[in-house]
């Protein structure tokens, strides 16, 4: 049986491999480079938030440190990069929590249904005392919780029919990411849920593997699934975020001025990050309702019906109602 520190080695020896060869394609990094991985595509609002950063950092320090980016799941998955950023075969990588709530548990109340009222809420929460406490907490087994980055309201969508009610979902596929929460979440809402990595869900809706999945405008447009899913329901049932992790190894590395100027660049990279975010997120709701998605307003209090024995149940753990009491505190 592979053990798993020998399947990590293979993983990181593999991601050394995809980052030599992105190296060789560019010609060789000079010393101080950070690599950083986005499932994404280049020009997504994490992504450029990413390249600021590192653009910023090749400012600051005239060249001395920069960054190259790895976007478009060129290194692997969100679950892949968390482990090859802990041991440090990566220095940063961006995650939404819904990768993160089978590794720390605590991190799955920013998932859960219906946490936020709407984005202003959630901002005031990740901005303040919240947020800070959070980040800390996630900075453990060798990474560093930098920043919260915007996801929107993760909403439904499928190539079938409208969706005005959770009955509506009967019998669907729904893909969800692979955590347990949303596993919860798509299946008390009545449909099927299927997870799949984000990067197979285009050919999965094309091929009626599934017939639709959860997430946000951008995530939506940037992929094209609105050719194969062209009925939108806005259940907005989750606003779970986007997260920047560092790699402990790769700041440990660096003097003090250097990890605090790493630091400070992350925290300041979200104020870019959320410009560019409302920004694309209007742009990619147009341009998919332009191309013929339909969109359905629902009975959002029957999906919070339907959802509440999920919060009921993930909130007996005491860590994470803690959070999810002083959250609310915020709305």
């Amino acid at each position: 049986m592979i053990k798993r520190r020998q399947l990590l080695g293979g993983m990181a020896a593999g991601a050394a491999v995809a980052l030599a060869g992105g190296h060789a394609q560019a010609g060789a990094p000079p010393p101080g480079t950070f690599t950083a991985s986005d499932v994404h595509v280049k020009d997504y609002p994490t992504v450029q938030a990413i390249q600021w950063i590192g653009e910023q950092l090749a400012k600051e320090t005239g060249g001395r440190l920069s960054m190259r980016v790895y976007h478009s799941g060129q290194i692997g998955r969100e679950n892949d990069t968390i482990d090859l950023t802990r041991y440090g075969a990566l220095d940063f990588t961006r995650v939404n929590f819904a990768a993160l709530t089978n590794i720390f548990p605590v991190s799955g109340v920013l998932t859960l249904p219906y946490v936020f009222d709407d984005v202003g809420h959630m901002r005031r929460a990740l901005d303040g005392t919240v947020g800070k406490d959070l980040l800390a907490a996630l900075s453990q087994r060798g990474l560093v919780a930098a920043c919260f980055y915007d996801s929107g309201a993760r909403c439904i969508y499928n190539g079938r029919r409208p969706v005005h009610e959770p009955g509506d979902l009967r019998g669907m596929k729904i893909r969800v990411p692979l955590s347990d929460i949303f596993m919860s979440m798509a299946q008390a809402m009545g449909a099927n849920p299927t997870p799949l990595s984000f990067g197979e869900v285009f050919t999965a809706l094309q091929t009626h593997l599934i017939d639709g999945a959860e997430n946000n405008w951008p995530s939506l447009d940037s992929t094209r699934q609105f050719e194969v899913a062209r009925h939108w329901a806005e259940t907005h049932h989750s606003m779970s975020p986007e997260l920047l992790f560092i790699s402990e190894r790769s700041l440990r590395a660096l003097t003090p001025a250097d990890r605090d100027l790493v630091l400070d660049l992350a925290t300041r990279s979200v104020t870019m990050m959320r410009t560019l975010w409302d920004k694309d997120e209007a742009a990619a709701r147009a341009h998919c309702i332009a191309n013929g998605v339909q969109v359905t307003e629902v009975d959002k209090d029957a999906f919070r019906r339907a959802t509440e024995p999920v919060l009921k149940t993930y909130l007996a753990d005491p860590d994470r109602n803690r959070f999810y009491r002083r959250i609310r505190q915020e709305a």
